[in-house]
């Protein structure tokens, strides 16, 4: 497994490695998967979509695809009654992932997550359950061909380290993020020490994915910077949190109902300001770099852009210039933006 080390390792080493996640939310939107259990079915029922997303995430910029095996784990599975799917799930995800990422030279990672079943009340039969669950999903994604594995959405340092532990022993590059939704881990450690701890048990990149915005995560970011001395990882949700609602799950309506997770639409922001994080994160010295939760293609390409990479749908970047409205000075034109906008402003004197 050492070229495939190489490989993830090389990439961060020579430049940023640009990640386009969020497909629950993705697929949830398109009519796919049901929001609530929020389990990877489309795999299995709609193959075809799952490829396309693939598809656009590569054009927009991505140089990982990730297979598509978040929550499609035993305990999850079993939750809907599909778990004598799991591993025709995990297998056909895998298999997707692959042939979309070889096609376009970027890596395939692996990927699993958070179980809900670690309980430090019950922590040796907890951990046996969870090591368990980690252990199939790892083995079937390095039968697939994966490249590394994202292990992410923690809130246990704890359950981390046991994903970790899975990834080390199968050989594999490990990702292990956590999801800050609370202002520290749930067994008591800052997420800054948390990773730092990962780190020195072997994690190659470590970090924060999904849960916060740009704005609220990057503080989080800053700490870990600081505090690791490797790659770190960091993926926010596109959404406008702020200090009073720092975390995506506090958000609320003007009614006052939650808008997660369906109706976080209020919030999202525009491809421009997730490509200015982009570059925030990239200064501060953040070498992997990417997008979760409510993630679209177009955050992707913007954020690609703004890295300063020409991707193939850099074709169909914005051009207001050409817009009848918007665009530049055209007599023919003119008579269209003053019916609709009013008069144009008149241009400033130069003093000349």
């Amino acid at each position: 497994m050492t070229s495939q080390k190489e490989n993830l390792l090389a990439r961060l080493e020579n430049d940023v490695v640009l990640v386009a996640e969020g497909y629950l939310f993705e697929l949830e939107r398109r009519g796919y998967l049901k929001a609530g259990p929020f389990v990877p079915e489309a795999v299995l029922k709609f193959p075809d979509a799952v490829r396309e997303l693939h598809l656009e995430f590569l054009r927009m910029g991505t140089d990982v695809v990730v297979a598509f095996t978040y929550y499609g784990h035993r305990s999850k599975m079993k939750s809907v009654g599909l778990e004598d799917q799991l591993e025709t799930l995990n297998v056909k995800a895998v298999e997707l992932a692959r042939n979309v990422a070889d096609a376009g030279g970027c890596l395939t990672a692996g990927n699993i997550c958070n179980t809900w079943e670690y309980d430090t009340r019950q922590i040796d039969m907890s951990e046996q359950k969870v090591r368990a669950i980690f252990s199939e999903q790892v083995q079937w994604a390095i039968s697939g061909g994966v490249d590394f594995i994202v292990a992410e959405t923690f809130s246990h340092l704890g359950e981390a380290l046991l994903a970790l532990e899975v990834i080390k022993k199968a050989g594999l590059p490990a990702v292990i993020t956590f999801t800050p939704a609370s202002p520290q881990s749930c067994d008591g450690y800052t997420w800054a020490d948390a990773c730092r701890i990962l780190e020195d048990n072997g994690a190659d990149v470590v970090g924060l994915n999904c849960g916060r915005g740009p704005r609220t995560m990057l503080p989080l970011l800053a700490e870990i910077r600081q505090k690791v001395s490797g790659h770190v990882a960091a993926l926010p949700v596109p959404y406008r949190t702020d200090d009073h609602s720092p975390s995506f799950f506090d958000l609320r309506l003007s009614d006052g109902k939650n808008a997660f997770p369906v109706a976080l639409d209020p919030f999202v922001l525009t491809r421009y300001e997730m490509a200015d994080f982009s570059v925030q994160a990239r200064d501060m010295g953040i070498s992997y770099i990417g997008i979760c939760c409510g993630a679209g293609p177009h955050h992707v390409r913007a954020m690609a852009e703004a890295l300063g990479r020409n991707v193939p749908a850099s074709e169909y970047s914005p051009n207001m210039d050409l817009h009848p409205i918007l665009g530049d000075e055209n007599a023919q034109k003119r008579r269209y933006r003053e019916c609709m906008l009013g008069p144009l402003p008149a241009e400033p004197d130069s003093g000349n």
